[in-house]
């Protein structure tokens, strides 16, 4: 497989880095210690020539030892980067193995009720969400979970699908947003707190007493320090004047903590944040969509990343607290809390309007980056195409889009206008109930702007409402049975109300006796006809394939079958066939576990 090699590939170049970089780290150490073992020995033999010749070596000692902490942060921040993007597509490998099912699941997005996400495996363990997510951030994740449990509209699903194609083949940058969005990932929660943080008033830059405050202050203190220096304020006093500063300056810091302890927990997603944005800003796009959210970023006079970078200098700058030798003199001279609150509140009032949205859209291109990421890994997969008239779905190699190439069986099938019910039949195990999934599947990942696992998928606007896998509700104390009547009301009324959907029933009416079962399930499907309703209805009812006498333009049999082999094998080739089965398994199946039939 092509993508395959892709990933392949880039693991080595990105191994090849990593062993530089891991030297560079290791030279950075050793420059470190060879400089301080020689800033040692000068200033040890210098040390008899006067303060002046101690004080120059070991300056430039500081001086050259920050630089090179500096280099090793950034170095190290590359070696955790680059080791992330091996995990990536060492995870793309895997997956396309089939070994996905440790990854997350989407499980907080599942509900108890829901048109079609619990029947078709939408969340939760060897899931759709699970097999084609890449988002890293909540906001991301909710997104995408939105989207599959919504469909939308067709020209938003055109710009999707457009945005998609552009992105698919740049699958080196996509990979730089994902890993970047690994490094610390961005929730909801520091969303929702730096909104709340934005809609505080501006207590300090707001106020001119504390507006003088910052610049007088630091004046009055200063001038003392310079005053004492030259020898006209005295020691005792300049000492008495820093304890006054000092407790001035510890006041006002009481003040602002709450600010900063708002802010503080959060600088590794500003960070992951900033490095986002950063690459999205790279991005040159062409398609309308891509063109419109990167406009989100890039303002008339600054871009986000810009300003988020300056967001996260001012929040490490508070951390000079932690050092009291460094933090103590600033505040008492400068009121460096103070000064910090002021930048805060500046950077405030210039981007309030625009930092919400920004996480909103970074939640968006994640979720393209997943559609990108699908299509550049299954490029035989086709993109839905649309037609204007309800009740037209063609889909041409038709599978599951879960079930690995080498083990999937195709399909093709066609429902033309309204109304229109494949009546399925077929032998247990033989794949109808697969096939169902398969069907419903495509049609969520089309109504997405996601590609179906078909070769080709044409189909009106529609969303899937099925009934396949009902469980009963202890707290609402409803039983199974009870339970499949609500979803087949449910359905009727959204029939009735000529709302365009496809309707997916897998053994309907399963909890009550064969008698009553067939004459509601006929009585289901009449009414269903009468409404103009499409979809497949599964069974193993044959008595329901004499409604085609009925509705002979409306309703067409189809079957699974199975084989026998030696007396005793079951053989099934899950191909989709016209017409009613005619080799039921059950019995067989009864006997092979021990059960006697006179």
């Amino acid at each position: 497989m092509e993508n395959i090699t892709a990933y392949t590939k880039r693991i080595t170049r990105l191994e090849e880095d990593l062993a530089l970089l891991k030297r560079r780290k290791n030279a950075i150490s050793w420059v470190r210690f060879i400089i301080t073992i020689v800033a040692a020995v000068v200033t040890w033999r210098l040390k008899d020539n006067g303060w002046l010749y101690i004080a120059l070596p070991l300056v430039i000692w500081l001086a050259v030892f920050l630089r090179l902490v500096v280099l090793a942060v950034k170095n190290n921040a590359a070696i955790a980067h680059h080791q992330r993007l091996v995990a990536i597509n060492q995870q793309e490998i895997e997956i396309a193995k089939g070994h996905y099912t440790d990854l997350p699941d989407g499980s907080q997005f599942k509900l108890h009720v829901h048109d079609y996400a619990n029947d078709l495996d939408i969340f939760g363990r060897a899931s759709i969400y699970q097999y084609i997510n890449r988002t890293t951030s909540e906001q991301g994740n909710k997104f995408f979970a939105g989207k599959l449990l919504h469909p939308s509209e067709v020209n938003e699903i055109l710009q999707v699908q457009e945005a998609a194609k552009e992105l698919a083949p740049a699958y080196e940058w996509r990979q730089e947003l994902q890993a970047h969005g690994m490094e610390s990932p961005i929730t909801i929660a520091t969303q929702e707190k730096i909104a709340t943080w934005l809609r505080e008033p501006f207590a300090f830059s707001g106020s001119k007493g504390w507006q003088l405050m910052r610049i007088i202050f630091p004046l009055i203190s200063l001038s003392t320090l310079l005053l004492h220096i030259v020898g006209i304020i005295s020691s005792p006093i300049f000492y008495a004047l820093v304890i006054l500063y000092l407790l001035i300056s510890g006041g006002i810091t009481k003040t602002v903590t709450a600010q900063y302890l708002s802010l503080n927990k959060i600088v590794g997603q500003v960070t992951t944040l900033s490095n986002s944005l950063v690459t999205i800003e790279k991005l040159a796009p062409k398609t309308s969509l891509l063109q419109a959210i990167k406009a989100n970023f890039v303002g008339a006079t600054s871009q986000s990343s810009t300003e988020v970078k300056r967001l996260k200098s001012i929040l490490d700058s508070f951390d000079i607290r932690l050092n009291p030798l460094v933090f103590l003199p600033l505040n008492a001279f400068l009121l460096w809390d103070l000064q910090l609150i002021f930048q805060l509140e500046k950077w405030k009032q210039k981007n309030q309007s625009n930092v919400n949205n920004w996480f909103d859209k970074l939640g968006e291109i994640e979720f393209l980056n997943t559609v990108a990421n699908l299509h550049f890994n299954q490029p035989q997969w086709a993109f839905a195409s649309f037609v204007e008239k309800h009740g037209y779905l063609a889909a041409t190699d038709i599978g599951h889009p879960l079930i690995e190439k080498k083990k999937r069986v195709d399909s093709n099938f066609e429902i033309h206008g309204t109304p229109q019910l494949a009546l399925i039949t077929g032998s247990n195990m033989a794949g109808k109930s697969t096939f169902l999934r398969s069907v419903g599947t495509n049609i969520v990942l089309a109504m997405m702007g996601a590609p179906v696992c078909a070769s080709s998928f044409v189909l009106s606007p529609m969303r899937v409402i099925s009934t396949m896998r009902i469980a009963d509700n202890l707290e609402e104390s409803t039983s199974t049975f009870y339970a499949e009547l609500k979803k087949l009301q449910y359905i009727i009324e959204a029939v009735n109300k000529k709302e365009k959907v496809f309707l997916l029933f897998d053994e309907i009416l399963r909890g009550t006796n064969s008698a009553d079962r067939h004459l509601g399930s006929a009585a289901l499907i009449r009414q269903l006809m009468h409404h103009d309703a499409i979809g497949i209805l599964a069974t193993h009812d044959l008595e329901l394939t004499k409604l085609t006498s009925e509705f002979p333009q409306s309703i067409r049999n189809y079957h699974f079958d199975m084989q026998l082999k030696n007396g005793s094998e079951l053989f099934f080739d899950y191909k989709l066939k016209d017409g009613i089965c005619e080799s039921m398994n059950a019995a067989i199946l009864m006997k092979m576990i021990g059960i006697e039939f006179n």
